[in-house]
């Protein structure tokens, strides 16, 4: 795979994370946006953190098999290093993100990696979510959806959310996290993130869950979000919920 000339989030991710697999072009840009910003490791690690959670509250309810949107790289406590007895599909829609996830995944039985755009569910290849959530539609799964809610609008997010609802099954959790105002304070650093970029007020976040109902431990700023001891001190740059769809 030759190397890219444009970062890409996901790799900028790994990076923070400490992970292996982003190229110079994603260093240089971690770096730039740290400069407008302040240290993102830290941040990215409660993220990742509640990830880990949230996967570990799903499968601890039944769930073996999982669709995750907006995949990234499938390392650093991803879902299938989590969810050790689970299969696992993970989608994107960046074709150099992709590739590395199958070159990374190639020796799974569990994983697979594919390109799956979380607006449209109808572009996941259906022999993939066949053989890596073999219960899509008819028995509980766990939808993971983080890093996306910022670059969709309400309607879109709602609409799409709305969609999973209806195509998963009775008793399907959903992870999914929403970007804070805490970049307001940062021009430069929101700049970078482009014109798509939406931040929310914390009052917002519910009514764009539409069917899917909140856990009790509701939306809540990632670290503290189950905290296994005091919530680490980092920015408020993102809230988690753990949601599920009810029985028809």
């Amino acid at each position: 795979m030759g190397e890219p000339d444009q970062p890409s989030t996901a790799r900028m991710i790994d990076f923070w994370l400490g992970g292996q697999h982003h190229f110079p072009v994603d260093v240089a840009a971690a770096h730039a946006f740290e400069r407008a910003y302040g240290p993102c490791a830290p941040v990215f690690r409660e993220l990742r953190a509640f990830l880990g959670r949230a996967v570990r509250a799903m499968a601890g309810q039944g769930v073996d098999g999982f669709l995750v949107f907006g995949a990234g790289v499938p390392t650093m406590g991803n879902v299938h290093e989590v969810a050790t007895d689970a299969t696992v599909l993970y989608t994107d829609v960046d074709p150099v993100t992709i590739r590395l996830g199958q070159i990374i995944l190639a020796g799974s039985d569990r994983a697979g990696y594919g390109f799956g755009d979380a607006t449209d569910i109808g572009t996941i290849d259906p022999a993939q979510l066949h053989r890596f959530v073999p219960g899509w539609g008819r028995r509980p799964v766990g939808v993971v959806f983080l890093g996306l809610a910022a670059f969709l609008d309400d309607a879109t997010l709602t609409r799409t959310l709305d969609e999973l609802y209806a195509a998963a099954a009775p008793g399907s959790l959903l992870a999914v996290d929403f970007d804070t105002e805490e970049l307001a304070g940062h021009p430069e650093a929101l700049a970078m993130m482009g014109p798509q970029f939406r931040m929310r007020p914390p009052a917002a976040f519910a009514p764009l869950l539409g069917r899917w109902a909140p856990t009790a431990d509701g939306i809540v700023p990632v670290a503290q979000w189950r905290a296994e001891g005091p919530p680490a001190r980092v920015p408020d740059a993102f809230h988690g919920v753990l949601a599920t769809r009810a029985a028809d």
